[in-house]
Protein backbone atom coordinates (compact mmCIF):
# COMPACT_ATOMS: atom_id res chain seq x y z
CA UNK A 1 0.00 0.00 0.00
CA UNK A 2 0.98 3.63 -0.81
CA UNK A 3 0.64 6.75 0.51
CA UNK A 4 1.01 10.51 -0.59
CA UNK A 5 1.26 13.11 2.46
CA UNK A 6 -0.04 16.50 0.96
CA UNK A 7 3.22 18.47 2.31
CA UNK A 8 3.52 21.79 -0.10
CA UNK A 9 1.44 24.27 0.55
CA UNK A 10 2.45 27.90 1.95
CA UNK A 11 1.04 27.57 5.18
CA UNK A 12 -0.23 31.46 4.38
CA UNK A 13 -3.11 31.96 7.35
CA UNK A 14 -0.07 30.75 10.15
CA UNK A 15 2.08 33.48 8.81
CA UNK A 16 4.43 34.83 9.77
CA UNK A 17 5.31 31.58 11.80
CA UNK A 18 5.43 29.20 8.23
CA UNK A 19 7.97 31.64 6.84
CA UNK A 20 10.65 29.66 8.36
CA UNK A 21 8.77 26.34 9.31
CA UNK A 22 6.73 24.63 7.16
CA UNK A 23 3.63 23.77 8.37
CA UNK A 24 3.87 19.47 8.69
CA UNK A 25 6.81 20.43 10.85
CA UNK A 26 4.23 22.04 13.45
CA UNK A 27 4.52 20.14 16.28
CA UNK A 28 1.73 17.89 18.87
CA UNK A 29 3.07 17.91 22.12
CA UNK A 30 6.90 17.97 20.67
CA UNK A 31 5.94 15.62 17.83
CA UNK A 32 6.02 17.07 14.14
CA UNK A 33 2.65 16.68 12.77
CA UNK A 34 4.67 15.00 9.75
CA UNK A 35 6.39 12.28 11.89
CA UNK A 36 2.64 11.47 13.41
CA UNK A 37 0.95 11.08 10.26
CA UNK A 38 3.93 8.43 9.08
CA UNK A 39 3.93 6.78 12.30
CA UNK A 40 0.14 6.14 11.72
CA UNK A 41 0.20 5.48 7.76
CA UNK A 42 3.29 3.23 8.15
CA UNK A 43 0.88 1.31 11.22
CA UNK A 44 -1.60 0.88 8.79
CA UNK A 45 0.36 -1.23 6.21
CA UNK A 46 1.98 1.19 3.67
CA UNK A 47 5.07 0.19 2.41
CA UNK A 48 6.46 3.34 0.58
CA UNK A 49 5.15 6.72 1.79
CA UNK A 50 5.55 9.45 -0.77
CA UNK A 51 5.66 13.45 0.01
CA UNK A 52 5.33 16.35 -1.82
CA UNK A 53 7.15 19.38 -1.39
CA UNK A 54 7.39 22.95 -2.26
CA UNK A 55 7.03 25.60 0.23
CA UNK A 56 10.84 25.18 2.30
CA UNK A 57 11.12 21.89 0.80
CA UNK A 58 14.66 21.80 2.34
CA UNK A 59 13.66 21.53 5.85
CA UNK A 60 11.49 18.80 5.20
CA UNK A 61 14.18 17.00 3.84
CA UNK A 62 16.78 17.84 6.54
CA UNK A 63 13.79 16.15 9.05
CA UNK A 64 13.69 13.33 6.60
CA UNK A 65 17.31 12.57 6.75
CA UNK A 66 17.08 13.13 9.94
CA UNK A 67 14.68 10.18 11.18
CA UNK A 68 16.37 7.52 8.86
CA UNK A 69 13.60 5.91 8.10
CA UNK A 70 13.51 1.86 7.43
CA UNK A 71 11.26 1.98 4.94
CA UNK A 72 10.75 3.73 1.17
CA UNK A 73 9.96 7.47 2.16
CA UNK A 74 9.93 9.04 -0.95
CA UNK A 75 10.06 13.28 -2.35
CA UNK A 76 8.33 14.28 -5.16
CA UNK A 77 9.16 18.44 -5.22
CA UNK A 78 7.30 20.41 -7.14
CA UNK A 79 9.50 23.62 -8.43
CA UNK A 80 5.77 25.50 -9.53
CA UNK A 81 3.22 24.15 -6.78
CA UNK A 82 0.65 22.42 -8.43
CA UNK A 83 -2.40 22.10 -5.90
CA UNK A 84 -3.87 19.02 -3.98
CA UNK A 85 -4.88 17.26 -7.19
CA UNK A 86 -2.39 17.79 -9.22
CA UNK A 87 0.09 16.41 -6.66
CA UNK A 88 -1.94 13.05 -6.88
CA UNK A 89 -1.59 13.35 -10.70
CA UNK A 90 2.27 14.21 -10.29
CA UNK A 91 3.27 11.03 -8.32
CA UNK A 92 0.91 8.88 -10.89
CA UNK A 93 4.44 7.36 -12.18
CA UNK A 94 5.20 5.79 -8.78
CA UNK A 95 1.92 4.30 -8.13
CA UNK A 96 0.76 0.68 -8.67
CA UNK A 97 -2.28 -0.82 -9.42
CA UNK A 98 -3.42 -0.83 -5.40
CA UNK A 99 -6.17 1.67 -3.85
CA UNK A 100 -3.51 4.61 -2.26
CA UNK A 101 -3.97 7.03 0.58
CA UNK A 102 -3.85 10.89 0.56
CA UNK A 103 -3.98 13.07 3.47
CA UNK A 104 -3.25 16.70 4.16
CA UNK A 105 0.01 17.37 6.29
CA UNK A 106 -2.27 20.08 8.67
CA UNK A 107 -4.19 17.61 10.71
CA UNK A 108 -4.45 15.70 13.51
CA UNK A 109 -5.86 12.61 13.96
CA UNK A 110 -6.36 9.19 15.63
CA UNK A 111 -8.20 7.74 13.64
CA UNK A 112 -7.39 4.06 13.01
CA UNK A 113 -6.77 4.37 8.58
CA UNK A 114 -6.58 0.53 8.31
CA UNK A 115 -10.12 0.59 9.20
CA UNK A 116 -11.09 3.38 6.70
CA UNK A 117 -8.82 1.70 3.84
CA UNK A 118 -10.85 -1.80 4.68
CA UNK A 119 -13.95 0.04 4.07
CA UNK A 120 -12.73 1.94 0.92
CA UNK A 121 -12.06 -1.74 -0.28
CA UNK A 122 -15.51 -3.11 1.11
CA UNK A 123 -17.52 -0.54 -1.10
CA UNK A 124 -15.54 -0.45 -3.89
CA UNK A 125 -15.80 2.90 -4.76
CA UNK A 126 -13.68 5.21 -6.92
CA UNK A 127 -12.81 7.11 -3.59
CA UNK A 128 -13.92 7.21 -0.36
CA UNK A 129 -13.41 10.59 1.74
CA UNK A 130 -13.33 10.50 5.34
CA UNK A 131 -16.09 13.28 6.80
CA UNK A 132 -16.71 14.45 10.67
CA UNK A 133 -19.52 16.37 11.59
CA UNK A 134 -17.71 20.02 12.65
CA UNK A 135 -19.77 22.66 12.64
CA UNK A 136 -16.53 24.97 12.06
CA UNK A 137 -16.36 23.38 8.33
CA UNK A 138 -19.50 21.67 7.15
CA UNK A 139 -19.72 22.07 3.45
CA UNK A 140 -19.67 18.32 2.15
CA UNK A 141 -23.15 17.07 1.19
CA UNK A 142 -23.79 13.47 1.67
CA UNK A 143 -26.73 11.59 0.45
CA UNK A 144 -29.20 8.83 2.74
CA UNK A 145 -26.99 6.39 0.95
CA UNK A 146 -23.70 7.41 2.49
CA UNK A 147 -22.60 8.89 -1.22
CA UNK A 148 -20.86 12.83 -1.16
CA UNK A 149 -22.81 14.68 -3.86
CA UNK A 150 -21.39 18.38 -3.60
CA UNK A 151 -19.32 20.76 -1.59
CA UNK A 152 -21.57 23.61 -1.56
CA UNK A 153 -22.04 25.95 2.22
CA UNK A 154 -25.79 25.63 1.21
CA UNK A 155 -27.55 22.10 0.50
CA UNK A 156 -27.64 21.39 -3.22
CA UNK A 157 -31.20 21.14 -5.04
CA UNK A 158 -31.91 17.76 -5.70
CA UNK A 159 -31.37 16.15 -8.82
CA UNK A 160 -34.29 12.99 -8.78
CA UNK A 161 -32.37 11.67 -11.46
CA UNK A 162 -29.19 10.83 -10.23
CA UNK A 163 -29.01 7.62 -9.26
CA UNK A 164 -27.15 8.30 -6.20
CA UNK A 165 -29.22 10.44 -4.33
CA UNK A 166 -31.83 10.20 -2.49
CA UNK A 167 -35.06 12.07 -2.67
CA UNK A 168 -34.30 12.91 1.28
CA UNK A 169 -32.11 15.81 2.39
CA UNK A 170 -29.18 15.31 2.53
CA UNK A 171 -26.33 15.94 5.36
CA UNK A 172 -22.88 18.35 5.03
CA UNK A 173 -19.99 17.17 7.11
CA UNK A 174 -16.20 18.47 7.39
CA UNK A 175 -14.01 16.79 5.29
CA UNK A 176 -10.69 15.75 7.12
CA UNK A 177 -8.16 15.62 4.62
CA UNK A 178 -7.69 11.97 4.37
CA UNK A 179 -9.17 9.72 1.71
CA UNK A 180 -8.35 7.06 -0.17
CA UNK A 181 -8.29 6.53 -3.87
CA UNK A 182 -8.14 4.27 -6.91
CA UNK A 183 -5.37 4.83 -8.98
CA UNK A 184 -7.57 5.64 -11.67
CA UNK A 185 -8.37 8.84 -10.30
CA UNK A 186 -5.66 9.95 -11.68
CA UNK A 187 -7.35 9.54 -15.14
CA UNK A 188 -9.26 12.46 -14.51
CA UNK A 189 -6.67 14.90 -13.56
CA UNK A 190 -4.82 17.27 -16.20
CA UNK A 191 -1.10 17.40 -16.06
CA UNK A 192 1.14 20.09 -15.03
CA UNK A 193 -1.67 21.99 -13.68
CA UNK A 194 -2.78 23.37 -10.50
CA UNK A 195 -5.81 21.89 -9.42
CA UNK A 196 -7.42 21.09 -6.25
CA UNK A 197 -8.92 17.92 -5.55
CA UNK A 198 -12.10 18.79 -4.78
CA UNK A 199 -12.02 20.05 -7.90
CA UNK A 200 -11.52 16.76 -9.25
CA UNK A 201 -13.95 15.42 -7.05
CA UNK A 202 -16.90 17.55 -8.82
CA UNK A 203 -15.71 16.29 -12.46
CA UNK A 204 -16.15 12.47 -10.69
CA UNK A 205 -19.49 13.74 -9.29
CA UNK A 206 -20.48 15.17 -12.97
CA UNK A 207 -19.59 11.77 -14.44
CA UNK A 208 -21.66 10.01 -12.01
CA UNK A 209 -18.77 8.15 -10.71
CA UNK A 210 -19.25 7.15 -6.71
CA UNK A 211 -17.39 9.27 -3.87
CA UNK A 212 -18.15 6.63 -1.02
CA UNK A 213 -18.24 8.88 2.45
CA UNK A 214 -16.55 7.42 5.41
CA UNK A 215 -18.48 9.01 8.16
CA UNK A 216 -17.87 8.48 11.59
CA UNK A 217 -17.80 10.59 15.50
CA UNK A 218 -15.72 7.82 17.07
CA UNK A 219 -12.29 9.30 16.28
CA UNK A 220 -10.09 12.33 17.65
CA UNK A 221 -9.48 15.24 14.59
CA UNK A 222 -8.60 18.70 14.23
CA UNK A 223 -7.33 21.03 11.50
CA UNK A 224 -3.99 23.29 12.43
CA UNK A 225 -5.28 25.92 9.43
CA UNK A 226 -4.93 28.76 11.45
CA UNK A 227 -2.58 29.87 14.87
CA UNK A 228 -6.04 29.75 16.77
CA UNK A 229 -6.74 26.17 15.41
CA UNK A 230 -3.34 25.06 16.01
CA UNK A 231 -3.05 25.89 19.48
CA UNK A 232 -6.40 25.00 20.19
CA UNK A 233 -5.63 21.31 18.46
CA UNK A 234 -2.63 21.05 21.15
CA UNK A 235 -3.97 22.18 23.91
CA UNK A 236 -6.75 19.72 23.66
CA UNK A 237 -4.49 17.20 22.97
CA UNK A 238 -1.96 17.43 25.28
CA UNK A 239 -4.15 19.13 28.34
CA UNK A 240 -5.33 15.47 29.33
CA UNK A 241 -1.88 13.72 29.43
CA UNK A 242 -0.06 16.61 31.50
CA UNK A 243 -3.03 16.06 34.01
CA UNK A 244 -2.04 12.24 33.60
CA UNK A 245 1.69 12.77 34.52
CA UNK A 246 0.71 14.98 37.04
CA UNK A 247 -1.80 12.65 38.99
CA UNK A 248 -1.18 9.43 37.72
CA UNK A 249 -3.20 7.85 40.25
CA UNK A 250 -6.62 10.03 39.15
CA UNK A 251 -9.07 10.15 35.96
CA UNK A 252 -9.00 12.94 34.06
CA UNK A 253 -12.84 14.04 33.24
CA UNK A 254 -13.68 17.36 31.80
CA UNK A 255 -10.92 19.83 31.37
CA UNK A 256 -12.28 24.06 32.40
CA UNK A 257 -9.93 27.01 31.74
CA UNK A 258 -9.36 30.12 32.51
CA UNK A 259 -7.78 32.90 31.89
CA UNK A 260 -5.41 34.12 34.95
CA UNK A 261 -4.38 38.08 34.84
CA UNK A 262 -0.98 38.31 32.97
CA UNK A 263 2.73 40.06 33.70
CA UNK A 264 4.40 42.53 31.96
CA UNK A 265 5.21 40.16 28.87
CA UNK A 266 2.65 38.89 26.00
CA UNK A 267 2.48 35.60 27.56
CA UNK A 268 -0.53 34.11 28.37
CA UNK A 269 -1.53 32.01 31.43
CA UNK A 270 -4.46 29.68 32.48
CA UNK A 271 -5.68 27.61 35.40
CA UNK A 272 -6.71 23.90 33.87
CA UNK A 273 -8.83 22.31 36.45
CA UNK A 274 -10.59 18.96 36.64
CA UNK A 275 -12.04 16.90 39.51
CA UNK A 276 -9.75 18.37 42.71
CA UNK A 277 -6.87 18.88 40.71
CA UNK A 278 -5.44 21.78 39.00
CA UNK A 279 -2.17 22.89 36.39
CA UNK A 280 -1.16 25.65 35.13
CA UNK A 281 -0.62 26.69 31.36
CA UNK A 282 1.67 28.65 30.14
CA UNK A 283 1.14 30.05 26.56
CA UNK A 284 4.48 31.62 24.78
CA UNK A 285 3.10 32.09 21.32
CA UNK A 286 3.92 29.63 18.70
CA UNK A 287 7.66 29.89 17.89
CA UNK A 288 8.75 32.67 15.19
CA UNK A 289 12.33 33.23 15.40
CA UNK A 290 13.61 34.79 12.11
CA UNK A 291 16.73 32.49 13.39
CA UNK A 292 15.61 28.73 13.26
CA UNK A 293 18.71 27.70 15.71
CA UNK A 294 18.13 30.42 18.36
CA UNK A 295 16.80 29.49 21.56
CA UNK A 296 12.92 30.69 22.28
CA UNK A 297 11.62 32.19 25.19
CA UNK A 298 9.81 28.88 25.73
CA UNK A 299 12.74 27.23 25.29
CA UNK A 300 14.42 29.03 27.60
CA UNK A 301 11.29 28.86 30.17
CA UNK A 302 11.34 24.94 30.04
CA UNK A 303 15.10 23.89 29.85
CA UNK A 304 15.60 26.86 32.66
CA UNK A 305 13.36 25.48 34.78
CA UNK A 306 14.20 21.70 34.23
CA UNK A 307 17.51 22.42 35.02
CA UNK A 308 16.55 23.98 38.57
CA UNK A 309 13.70 21.88 39.24
CA UNK A 310 17.18 18.95 38.99
CA UNK A 311 19.03 21.20 41.28
CA UNK A 312 16.59 21.01 43.84
CA UNK A 313 15.66 24.45 43.60
CA UNK A 314 11.84 25.33 44.45
CA UNK A 315 10.35 26.16 40.93
CA UNK A 316 6.95 24.94 39.65
CA UNK A 317 7.41 21.56 38.39
CA UNK A 318 7.01 21.12 34.42
CA UNK A 319 5.10 18.03 33.45
CA UNK A 320 4.55 18.40 29.70
CA UNK A 321 5.19 20.94 27.33
CA UNK A 322 5.78 21.63 23.04
CA UNK A 323 8.36 24.47 22.63
CA UNK A 324 7.27 24.98 19.48
CA UNK A 325 3.86 25.59 20.00
CA UNK A 326 5.14 27.67 23.46
CA UNK A 327 2.77 25.62 25.58
CA UNK A 328 4.02 24.85 28.83
CA UNK A 329 2.06 22.32 31.69
CA UNK A 330 3.06 23.39 35.05
CA UNK A 331 2.52 22.71 38.76
CA UNK A 332 -0.33 24.71 40.29
CA UNK A 333 1.46 26.94 43.14
CA UNK A 334 -1.88 29.05 43.90
CA UNK A 335 -2.23 32.81 43.43
CA UNK A 336 -0.41 34.17 46.47
CA UNK A 337 2.85 35.73 45.97
CA UNK A 338 5.41 37.45 48.07
CA UNK A 339 3.97 41.19 47.46
CA UNK A 340 0.60 40.45 48.76
CA UNK A 341 2.04 38.59 52.08
CA UNK A 342 4.37 41.71 52.68
CA UNK A 343 1.46 43.95 52.43
CA UNK A 344 -0.60 42.02 55.24
CA UNK A 345 2.25 41.78 57.19
CA UNK A 346 3.10 45.46 59.47
CA UNK A 347 5.61 43.96 61.66
CA UNK A 348 8.89 44.48 60.96
CA UNK A 349 10.53 41.53 61.90
CA UNK A 350 8.19 39.20 59.98
CA UNK A 351 8.65 41.15 57.12
CA UNK A 352 12.34 40.64 57.72
CA UNK A 353 11.76 37.03 58.06
CA UNK A 354 10.36 36.41 55.04
CA UNK A 355 13.01 38.41 53.26
CA UNK A 356 15.71 36.64 54.74
CA UNK A 357 13.82 33.37 53.50
CA UNK A 358 14.01 34.46 49.88
CA UNK A 359 17.22 35.36 50.66
CA UNK A 360 19.03 31.75 51.69
CA UNK A 361 16.80 30.15 49.03
CA UNK A 362 18.42 32.96 45.93
CA UNK A 363 21.75 31.95 47.68
CA UNK A 364 21.15 28.16 46.68
CA UNK A 365 19.61 29.63 43.39
CA UNK A 366 22.73 31.15 42.58
CA UNK A 367 25.25 28.50 43.17
CA UNK A 368 23.36 25.19 42.51
CA UNK A 369 21.97 27.02 39.67
CA UNK A 370 25.53 27.69 38.01
CA UNK A 371 26.72 24.15 38.13
CA UNK A 372 26.46 22.63 35.03
CA UNK A 373 24.36 25.30 33.61
CA UNK A 374 24.09 24.80 29.87
CA UNK A 375 24.56 28.54 28.23
CA UNK A 376 22.70 27.07 25.21
CA UNK A 377 20.05 27.43 27.22
CA UNK A 378 19.67 30.88 27.59
CA UNK A 379 16.94 32.99 25.51
CA UNK A 380 18.41 36.73 25.31
CA UNK A 381 22.51 36.50 26.57
CA UNK A 382 24.27 34.00 28.25
CA UNK A 383 25.66 36.20 30.50
CA UNK A 384 25.10 39.42 32.02
CA UNK A 385 27.66 41.91 30.91
CA UNK A 386 28.53 45.22 29.89
CA UNK A 387 26.40 45.27 26.54
CA UNK A 388 23.41 44.44 28.36
CA UNK A 389 23.96 46.85 31.11
CA UNK A 390 24.36 49.63 28.53
CA UNK A 391 21.38 48.61 25.99
CA UNK A 392 18.89 46.98 28.29
CA UNK A 393 19.25 49.12 30.87
CA UNK A 394 20.73 52.80 30.63
CA UNK A 395 19.62 53.22 26.91
CA UNK A 396 16.76 51.55 28.21
CA UNK A 397 15.93 54.37 31.05
CA UNK A 398 16.64 57.09 28.47
CA UNK A 399 14.56 56.04 25.30
CA UNK A 400 11.17 54.59 27.04
CA UNK A 401 11.05 56.36 30.27
CA UNK A 402 12.92 59.90 29.96
CA UNK A 403 11.85 60.51 26.09
CA UNK A 404 8.80 58.44 25.26
CA UNK A 405 7.02 58.14 28.69
CA UNK A 406 8.23 61.36 30.34
CA UNK A 407 8.43 63.19 26.89
CA UNK A 408 12.02 64.56 26.92
CA UNK A 409 14.48 64.85 24.40
CA UNK A 410 17.74 63.80 25.99
CA UNK A 411 20.40 62.25 24.26
CA UNK A 412 21.84 59.06 25.37
CA UNK A 413 25.61 60.10 23.93
CA UNK A 414 25.85 62.83 26.41
CA UNK A 415 25.79 60.33 29.52
CA UNK A 416 27.93 57.88 27.54
CA UNK A 417 31.34 58.03 30.18
CA UNK A 418 28.56 58.15 32.92
CA UNK A 419 26.77 54.87 31.67
CA UNK A 420 30.34 53.11 30.95
CA UNK A 421 31.64 53.84 34.11
CA UNK A 422 27.98 52.40 35.94
CA UNK A 423 28.65 49.25 33.65
CA UNK A 424 31.81 48.60 34.62
CA UNK A 425 31.22 49.23 38.30
CA UNK A 426 28.41 46.91 38.10
CA UNK A 427 30.60 43.91 36.86
CA UNK A 428 33.62 44.32 39.48
CA UNK A 429 33.52 42.74 42.50
CA UNK A 430 30.53 40.26 41.20
CA UNK A 431 30.00 37.46 43.43
CA UNK A 432 29.06 35.27 39.95
CA UNK A 433 26.46 32.28 39.49
CA UNK A 434 22.94 31.86 38.26
CA UNK A 435 21.42 35.19 37.89
CA UNK A 436 17.17 35.15 37.72
CA UNK A 437 17.63 39.03 36.04
CA UNK A 438 13.70 39.69 37.69
CA UNK A 439 14.17 38.36 41.10
CA UNK A 440 10.97 40.89 42.34
CA UNK A 441 8.30 39.87 44.93
CA UNK A 442 5.52 39.13 42.57
CA UNK A 443 8.08 36.75 40.47
CA UNK A 444 8.11 34.66 44.33
CA UNK A 445 4.96 32.39 44.98
CA UNK A 446 4.54 31.66 48.41
CA UNK A 447 2.41 28.44 49.13
CA UNK A 448 2.44 26.50 52.29
CA UNK A 449 4.89 28.91 53.86
CA UNK A 450 7.54 28.33 51.09
CA UNK A 451 8.91 30.25 49.06
CA UNK A 452 9.13 29.47 45.19
CA UNK A 453 10.83 31.33 41.77
CA UNK A 454 8.72 31.59 39.15
CA UNK A 455 9.51 33.81 35.37
CA UNK A 456 13.01 32.28 35.81
CA UNK A 457 13.22 32.15 31.52
CA UNK A 458 15.41 35.64 31.34
CA UNK A 459 17.91 33.40 33.46
CA UNK A 460 21.76 34.19 32.73
CA UNK A 461 25.13 33.58 34.14
CA UNK A 462 25.79 37.06 36.30
CA UNK A 463 26.21 38.57 39.81
CA UNK A 464 24.34 37.33 42.95
CA UNK A 465 24.33 41.46 43.98
CA UNK A 466 22.12 42.31 40.82
CA UNK A 467 19.11 39.49 42.11
CA UNK A 468 19.93 41.01 45.31
CA UNK A 469 19.09 44.56 44.51
CA UNK A 470 16.58 42.88 42.05
CA UNK A 471 14.34 41.95 45.33
CA UNK A 472 15.28 44.82 47.67
CA UNK A 473 14.32 47.36 45.40
CA UNK A 474 11.55 46.14 44.45
CA UNK A 475 8.65 49.20 43.86
CA UNK A 476 6.32 46.42 43.78
CA UNK A 477 6.94 46.40 48.16
CA UNK A 478 8.80 49.71 48.43
CA UNK A 479 10.90 48.39 51.62
CA UNK A 480 12.20 50.89 53.88
CA UNK A 481 15.99 51.63 53.64
CA UNK A 482 16.81 50.51 57.24
CA UNK A 483 15.06 47.11 56.53
CA UNK A 484 17.08 47.02 52.62
CA UNK A 485 20.38 47.27 55.02
CA UNK A 486 19.72 44.53 57.07
CA UNK A 487 19.18 42.91 54.73
CA UNK A 488 22.44 43.66 52.20
CA UNK A 489 23.98 42.62 55.31
CA UNK A 490 22.32 39.38 55.88
CA UNK A 491 23.11 38.29 52.93
CA UNK A 492 27.04 39.04 53.21
CA UNK A 493 26.88 37.36 56.48
CA UNK A 494 25.11 34.42 54.89
CA UNK A 495 27.17 33.83 52.13
CA UNK A 496 30.51 34.39 54.55
CA UNK A 497 29.58 31.13 55.81
CA UNK A 498 29.80 29.64 52.68
CA UNK A 499 32.84 31.57 50.31
CA UNK A 500 35.23 34.30 51.51
CA UNK A 501 34.13 37.44 50.56
CA UNK A 502 34.83 41.17 50.78
CA UNK A 503 31.77 43.01 52.63
CA UNK A 504 32.85 46.28 51.05
CA UNK A 505 33.87 45.21 47.52
CA UNK A 506 30.27 43.57 47.57
CA UNK A 507 28.25 46.23 48.66
CA UNK A 508 29.91 48.27 45.93
CA UNK A 509 29.21 46.41 43.36
CA UNK A 510 25.43 45.81 45.07
CA UNK A 511 25.45 49.51 44.94
CA UNK A 512 25.78 49.84 41.06
CA UNK A 513 23.84 46.88 40.09
CA UNK A 514 20.89 48.59 42.06
CA UNK A 515 21.14 51.41 39.90
CA UNK A 516 21.09 49.85 36.90
CA UNK A 517 18.52 47.66 37.89
CA UNK A 518 16.41 51.17 38.69
CA UNK A 519 17.16 52.51 35.23
CA UNK A 520 15.49 49.40 33.84
CA UNK A 521 12.83 49.45 35.86
CA UNK A 522 11.50 52.55 35.17
CA UNK A 523 12.43 51.99 31.76
CA UNK A 524 10.09 48.94 31.81
CA UNK A 525 7.37 50.24 33.70
CA UNK A 526 7.67 52.97 30.68
CA UNK A 527 7.61 50.85 27.86
CA UNK A 528 4.63 48.93 29.17
CA UNK A 529 2.20 51.63 30.19
CA UNK A 530 3.03 53.75 27.50
CA UNK A 531 3.52 51.18 24.36
CA UNK A 532 2.03 47.81 25.92
CA UNK A 533 -1.42 50.25 27.47
CA UNK A 534 -0.21 48.33 30.72
CA UNK A 535 -1.82 51.17 33.06
CA UNK A 536 -1.38 48.86 36.36
CA UNK A 537 2.02 49.98 36.33
CA UNK A 538 2.54 53.30 36.09
CA UNK A 539 1.49 53.66 40.00
CA UNK A 540 4.79 52.06 40.80
CA UNK A 541 6.76 54.80 38.36
CA UNK A 542 6.73 57.17 41.38
CA UNK A 543 8.36 55.03 44.21
CA UNK A 544 10.57 53.38 41.15
CA UNK A 545 11.89 57.03 40.11
CA UNK A 546 12.45 58.64 44.01
CA UNK A 547 14.85 55.20 45.49
CA UNK A 548 16.92 56.27 41.79
CA UNK A 549 16.88 59.54 43.25
CA UNK A 550 17.50 58.08 46.73
CA UNK A 551 20.44 56.46 45.44
CA UNK A 552 22.17 59.03 43.13
CA UNK A 553 22.24 61.20 46.20
CA UNK A 554 23.90 58.74 48.07
CA UNK A 555 27.04 58.67 46.31
CA UNK A 556 29.46 60.61 46.93
CA UNK A 557 28.60 63.94 44.86
CA UNK A 558 31.01 63.43 41.69
CA UNK A 559 30.08 60.39 40.47
CA UNK A 560 27.11 60.19 38.09
CA UNK A 561 26.97 64.03 38.74
CA UNK A 562 24.71 64.24 35.00
CA UNK A 563 22.85 61.67 35.42
CA UNK A 564 21.59 62.88 38.98
CA UNK A 565 21.05 66.29 37.81
CA UNK A 566 19.11 64.67 35.03
CA UNK A 567 16.79 62.64 37.23
CA UNK A 568 16.37 65.55 40.17
CA UNK A 569 14.22 66.85 37.30
CA UNK A 570 11.87 64.49 36.37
Amino acid sequence: MKSLILAAGFGSRLRPCTDTTPKPLFTISGRPILEKLIASLRLAGCDTIIINTHHLSSRIESFLKSERYSFPVLLRHEPVILGTGGAIKNISDLLDNQPFFVINSDIVTDIDLRRVYAYHIEHNALATMVLKDDSRFNTVWVNANGYVESFYADAPLQDAKNKNQSTRQPASKTFTGIQVLNPEVTDYIPGNVFIASIDIYQRLIAEHQQIKAFISEDFYWDDIGTPQRYRDANIRYMAPRAFKKAFPNDACNAITRNKLKGDGSDRRWYRLTTGCHSLIMADHGIRNNKIPSQTSEAEAFIAIGRHLHQKGIPVPEIYLYDAFAGLVFLEDLGDCHLQQVIRRTNLPDQIIAWYERVIDMMIQLSIRGYQNFDLSQTWQTTHYDKKLILEKECRYFIDAFTNNYLGQCICYDDFDDEFNALADSALKFAITGFMHRDMQSRNIMVKDEKVWFIDFQGGRIGPLQYDLASLLIDPYVALPVEIRSHLTDYAIQTLSSLMSIDPKKFKKCYYHCALARNLQILGAFGFLSKVKGKKDFIQYISPALQMLKNHLNASDGKSFYKLKKLVSTL
